[in-house]
């Protein structure tokens, strides 16, 4: 992965962060990693556990909205990291699949944020 690319994932993901955080989410972990992969964001809203993914593309990228670029072989993946997760944290608790779309502009700033809850 580029340099660039690199940079616009980290402030994409500082971005949401900061975004969840003041749509009154609770930040239990972030970048949880295993063997089957990683999870961006891990939190609490109300009395469900959510598993966050965070996209951040440029805003004139040719590919569509960052939102789109999360294909079924990824949900997969997610999913099988979120139960992961819950086993081994030993949780039974209501759960869901948000995703953060964050779109940059020209210089790599974020300057749109997407939330979409509940998306799998």
């Amino acid at each position: 992965m580029s340099y660039k690319r690199q940079n616009l994932g980290r402030s994409g993901e500082k971005a949401a962060l900061k975004y969840l955080i003041n749509m009154g989410y609770k930040i239990l972990e972030r970048n949880f990693r295993c063997r089957l992969g990683e999870i961006d964001i891990i939190a609490r809203e109300g009395g469900e556990l959510v598993f966050v993914e965070v996209r951040a593309c440029k805003k004139s990228s040719s590919f569509g909205p960052a939102e789109q670029s999360i294909g079924r072989k990824k949900e997969q993946k997610l999913r099988a990291v979120a139960g992961f997760y819950l086993a081994r944290k030993g949780l039974d608790t209501a759960c869901r699949f948000d995703v953060v779309a964050v779109d940059a502009d020209e210089s790599g700033k974020p300057c749109d944020i997407r939330l979409h809850r509940g998306v799998f």
